[in-house]
């Protein structure tokens, strides 16, 4: 029996505070529903959230792709933002360039890209100061309960 590829695509607005999460929510849920391990479930969900939550606190919109292929699961957020200046200076814990709106609200802590290393396999990230960000996140072998994905 041949594996298919499924894929989701979602768009998310910047600076919409009341919406942030519902991505990654909607990408936890269908794990959840496709009968995912738990621990990758939450590695994913983590993952995707600071994803989203980029976007939401720093970009004008962007798009998630969600794709579970044969052997990983893939995340594509690509937004139309600042872009980042400094890509290794922004994956340290606690680097932050969230202005103090944001930070007001509880977000923009500098934890977002080093969450996503954290739960990811792969994550590379291609950044243009300007023009915006696109951030690949893989998890390896995400196998369902019922044995596949």
């Amino acid at each position: 029996m041949e594996k298919k590829e499924l894929m989701w695509d979602y768009e998310i607005e910047g600076k919409d505070f009341r919406n942030a999460g519902r991505v990654s929510s909607k990408v936890k849920d269908i794990l959840k529903e496709l009968g995912f391990d738990p621990d990758f479930v939450r590695r994913v969900a983590i993952a995707s959230y600071e994803a989203e939550m980029n976007v939401v606190c720093h970009a004008d919109k962007g798009t998630l792709h969600f794709a579970i292929l044969p052997q990983a699961l893939q995340i594509v957020v690509k937004d139309r933002g600042p872009g980042i200046p400094d890509i290794e200076l922004a994956m340290q814990e606690g680097y932050s360039t969230a202005p103090p709106e944001i930070r007001e609200m509880g977000f923009g802590a500098g934890m977002g890209l080093s969450n996503m290393k954290k739960n990811a396999d792969e994550l590379h990230i291609v950044s243009t100061v300007g023009q915006g960000t696109v951030v690949e996140m893989v998890m390896r072998s995400p196998r369902s309960r019922q044995g596949s994905a």
